[in-house]
């Protein structure tokens, strides 16, 4: 359900999408699935073929295709949230937030800021906390 386009490498970086997917169990109670997918760099080296021709044919294949450089492709990544609670403004804020600190490579541990995340409160609509 992270992938509902299919799972596929790109050749330029998208840019993030979010959206909940509402999953029920054989209870009949809802799951909301929050879904961030970015888009991450990886290398994916060019086939190479080697003919051997002759001496000098060879030697200059070899200098070409040490000349060339790998594709750079895209690959979607995607963090996901799974609540029983409806508060997809919360789950996007959320999810931005580990994506913002994974991406920009801050100081911070993204297991102390999941760790906060799970602990917060949040109010029920119409109720008690």
């Amino acid at each position: 359900f992270c992938q509902p386009s299919g799972w596929q490498l790109f050749p330029e970086r998208n840019p993030p999408t979010f959206f909940v997917a509402v999953l029920t169990d054989i209870n009949s109670e809802r799951h909301y699935c929050a879904c961030f997918t970015f888009w991450e760099a990886v290398e994916s080296p060019q086939p190479q073929s080697h003919a051997r021709n002759g001496e000098g044919e060879e030697e200059e294949e070899q200098e070409a295709s040490s000349l060339v450089q790998p594709a750079q492709l895209f690959a979607p990544k995607s963090l996901v949230l799974v609540s029983r609670l409806d508060h997809a403004e919360v789950f996007r804020n959320s999810l931005g937030l580990i994506y913002t600190i994974y991406v920009d490579g801050l100081s911070v541990s993204l297991e102390n800021v999941i760790g906060n995340l799970l602990t917060c409160t949040i109010p029920i609509t119409g109720g008690a906390q």
